[in-house]
């Protein structure tokens, strides 16, 4: 039986070696980051009974675009922007299945990874309920920021926009957001309770 090679090496010569084929490299790319992926498309897409196969999803994706990177010292946030991008073609499918009106069972069947109070459940539930409103590109900007707690520059590069044009989806995002959360019963008290939004009125 042949074992084989372990890789061991940083994240630059990870990629490099990914690129030559290494026998090694995929599964520690995969070691290294999948919680951060996995992190990063929950915090877009709320619970989601998809969640594994988006994450495989984005390594398959990566390991096709390995040449492509040319800062061999980015690979978390090259994976960001994948999973990024992964999302937003999962809220589509989704959004289409919805305008044919058919309902995953997925969808309700994932309240074993959500918090467990009654309250926190609300609240989440109607959170990406009212995100399931906004536009993808905008609720994308709003959950890289406020969910994911991405800085402003890393959240851009990740949506592959620019700094002006990711502020922009954001103020339109937060802005929609705040509106609909203060007429929903569940989320009211946590607005007042917060410390970013109940010290300011939304216009």
């Amino acid at each position: 039986m042949v074992t084989p090679l372990t890789f061991i090496g940083d994240d630059t010569e990870l990629l490099e070696a990914l690129r030559s084929g290494h026998p090694g490299a995929v599964a520690v790319l995969y070691d290294r980051h999948a919680s951060h992926v996995h992190r990063a498309l929950r915090s877009t897409l709320g619970p989601d009974a998809d969640l594994p196969d988006l994450v495989q999803d984005v390594f398959i994706r990566a390991m096709a675009g390995a040449g492509e990177l040319e800062d061999l010292s980015r690979v978390r946030s090259w994976l960001t922007t994948i999973a990024v991008f992964t999302a937003r073609a999962h809220i589509r499918r989704r959004m289409r299945r919805s305008f044919l009106g058919l309902f995953s069972p997925q969808r309700t069947s994932v309240t074993q990874v959500e918090p467990a109070s009654l309250e926190a459940r609300s609240a989440l539930r109607e959170t990406y309920a009212l995100l399931d409103e906004l536009p993808v590109n905008e609720r994308l900007a709003f959950t890289l920021r406020f969910v994911h707690g991405m800085t402003l520059p890393d959240a851009a590069d990740a949506c592959a926009v620019s700094l002006a044009t990711f502020k922009r989806r954001l103020s339109r995002a937060e802005r929609a957001f705040l509106e609909r959360a203060r007429e929903a019963p569940a989320l009211v008290s946590w607005l007042k309770e917060g410390t970013r939004w109940n010290l300011r009125k939304s216009s």
